[in-house]
């Protein structure tokens, strides 16, 4: 890739995403990462659900998760998403989660295959790799 391509979305911690001690359940920042994905891929894109109904979807293979801070109930979070890394199959996506007050709580990472709807791998359509090949370019 040339540049990078990012994306910002902005969630409230609601009070169900915190645990006993009030700060955001770890697990929870996989979600925020889905979130932002799904914000980066409408913006950039279109609407996942247009990705579906032309038969393709995008499992994850692997997903990591660095926690640099905390959030808490009712804090603003900004999830930046960027694209890593892409090839005809694959797409790596990266995360940076920040709170409103610009303290950053956690990094991460995701990859993602493209398949049909069985699970069988396929390459990536090609009117999305012109796309990112054009967006490469400028």
């Amino acid at each position: 890739m040339e540049r990078e391509i990012a994306v910002d979305t902005s969630v409230r911690v609601r009070y169900a995403e915190t645990d006993q001690m009030g700060i955001v359940y770890y697990a929870n920042y996989l979600v925020y990462f889905e979130v932002g994905r799904t914000a980066f891929i409408r913006q950039v894109w279109k609407p996942y659900a247009e990705i579906e109904s032309l038969g393709y979807v995008l499992p994850a293979l692997s997903a990591s998760v660095e926690y640099k801070g905390s959030a808490s109930y009712d804090d603003l979070l900004t999830i930046k998403t960027i694209l890593k890394d892409y090839n005809r199959v694959k797409l790596t996506f990266g995360y940076e989660i920040t709170r409103e007050d610009g303290k950053l709580i956690a990094i991460g990472s995701t990859l993602h295959c493209f398949t049909d709807l069985d699970g069988k791998p396929r390459r990536m359509m090609k009117e999305l790799w012109d796309f990112l090949q054009e967006l490469d370019s400028k």
